[in-house]
């Protein structure tokens, strides 16, 4: 499996692409603006065909490439039903801002919950909600490669802010403690800005959530 660490979008949010070339499938998770054009030519150099978009919520800069994607590649999306109306009426987000994103709807395939799993790219992908940044946060961990794709629930140091509409510090804290805490603490740690991190490191060391 090949791992791209692709930050894009204006205010640099990290997607990542994640290959398999000996199936020629290939994954994304979040998609801020612009990713598609560092996305194409990768998939293109591998053979491979994007077959799937895992969105980590639903905050603009996290989906405001979504719809070009799925245009594009036909890619099936997995998201969280919380934030079904930022995915459908993304123009909220636009209001709240001040200012014309350029953000479309988002077809979302498939609503995802706390707790599932499912299989993609041939291992073994668990799904667990960690809102209070947004309420429809998710992380997806694949423990077989001993990663979790976090969004802005936990960065290297810090945490998502929950000072935007939805958010709610007290929850983000018990999402952290109860959903990655609990991740095996060598698992990397893959946010939605900034370098990568492990949980047993921010277990010890971040200073908004000490375990």
């Amino acid at each position: 499996m090949n791992l791209h660490v692709l930050p894009a979008g204006p205010i640099q949010t990290n997607a990542y692409l994640l290959i398999a070339p000996e199936r020629g499938e290939a994954v994304l998770v979040d998609a801020p603006g612009g990713v598609w054009a560092d996305v194409a030519p990768i998939l293109e150099k591998e053979t491979c065909r994007l077959v799937e978009l895992w969105l980590t919520h639903g905050h603009w800069d996290h989906m405001q490439g979504a719809a070009e994607i799925v245009a594009a590649t036909g890619a099936k999306t997995r998201a969280h039903a919380e934030d079904r109306m930022l995915y459908e009426t993304p123009e909220v987000m636009e209001r709240l801002m001040g200012e014309d994103l350029g953000l479309k709807p988002v077809p979302i395939d498939r609503w995802v919950g706390q707790g599932e799993t499912f299989d993609a790219l041939g291992v073994r992908v668990e799904v667990r909600h960690v809102p209070g940044h947004c309420p429809g946060s998710v992380l997806f961990y694949v423990a077989s490669l001993g990663t979790a794709f976090v969004g802005d629930a936990l960065f290297a140091g810090s945490i998502g802010r929950t000072d935007l509409p939805g958010g709610n510090f007290a929850q983000l804290e018990r999402a952290i403690r109860g959903q990655i805490f609990t991740l095996p603490g060598p698992t990397v740690v893959l946010p939605g800005h900034g370098p990568q991190t492990t949980v047993a490191h921010e277990r010890a060391h971040n200073p908004y959530v000490r375990d």
